[in-house]
Formats: structure tokens, C-alpha cells, sequence
């Protein structure tokens, strides 16, 4: 019964995020549904504050992990990789592993540069680069044109760009 409600209110959500990764409606259920798998397993000793912020990180890791397994061999061009292009004037490369001191610094200071900006343009970025949403789907969702989103998101990722190479992370 707690799981079909969490379908029924979750569902969509979950599989948009998939989608915009994965680009494939078969593999994006699928990843919904190891969604709710996951979450089954890791409610008992972790409670979740903000549910949807918790089963959408699941969402998003697993689809990313499927997105990976399943580009290994050729590219595609899902919202994804889309967004991934656009952020990579912005973040180096992190296939380094020794890197990892600093790509937790860059993650503190992300999540601190996110902040700083206004509700509207943090959310419009939040909407392309975590949920990979389109700019078709952002211009509708904040009644934006999509120029105006795509110059939004162009100024957020320079102003970025310009506060990780003052921190010397760029």
C-alpha cells in the first residue's frame, strides 16, 4: 500500500528526472522502479527529512549509473550529456581521482555560490544541471522565453566560472 502511494505521488517526478537522464522510457521505469527499491532498503536506518529531495537523489544516482553503463560504448544526445557540455567551461574534468579533496571543496563552494543567487535564478539553474530539465521545460515552467533561460543560465555558469577561478579551483 506505501509503495503504490508513493508511486501515485512520486511516480512522475521520479521518472521525469530518469528521463532526462536516461532519454529512454523502458530504461527510465525500470530506474523508477529500483528507485523504490532502493529507498525500501535505506528508509530503516535513514530518515528522510525532505522525501522528495531524498527518492529524487536516488532517482538521479541510479539513472546516472544506467546513463554510464549504457554510453560506455557510443555517445548519446539526452538532456544529460546536454547539460554536461554547458557545465564543463565551469568544472574541470573530475575522472582524476586524485581530485577528490578538491571536487569537495567545489562542491562547498557551489552550494554556497547557489545560495548567494536569487530564488529564481538558483532554481532555474537547479532545474537544468541537477534535474537536467530542458530549457523548453524550464522556459514553461518559470513562463520564461528560452532565450531568456538560456542567457540566465549562461550568465549563472561565467559568474561561476569567475568564483571558481578566484577560489584557484579553476
Amino acid at each position: 500500500m506505501r509503495l503504490q502511494k508513493t508511486a501515485e505521488k512520486y511516480g512522475s517526478f521520479c521518472y521525469t528526472i530518469a528521463f532526462n537522464v536516461l532519454g529512454n522510457e523502458e530504461d527510465s521505469k525500470e530506474t523508477v522502479n529500483d528507485t523504490y527499491l532502493e529507498a525500501w532498503n535505506s528508509i530503516p536506518p535513514h530518515r528522510p527529512t525532505v522525501f522528495s529531495a531524498f527518492i529524487g537523489k536516488i532517482t538521479r544516482r541510479l539513472a546516472i549509473s544506467k546513463w554510464r553503463k549504457r554510453t560506455a560504448e557510443k555517445r548519446g544526445g539526452n538532456e544529460y550529456e546536454l547539460s554536461l557540455d554547458e557545465l564543463s567551461e565551469c568544472i574541470a574534468d573530475k575522472s582524476n581521482t586524485e581530485k577528490k579533496l578538491e571536487d569537495k571543496e567545489i562542491t562547498a563552494l557551489i552550494n554556497k555560490f547557489l545560495k548567494e543567487l536569487p530564488e529564481t535564478q538558483r532554481n532555474v539553474f537547479i532545474c537544468r544541471y541537477w534535474y537536467m530539465d530542458s530549457v523548453s521545460s524550464i522556459a514553461k515552467e518559470f513562463r520564461f522565453s528560452e532565450s531568456k533561460v538560456k542567457s540566465m543560465l549562461m550568465r549563472t555558469r561565467q559568474k561561476l566560472k569567475q568564483r571558481l577561478t578566484e577560489e584557484g579551483l579553476l
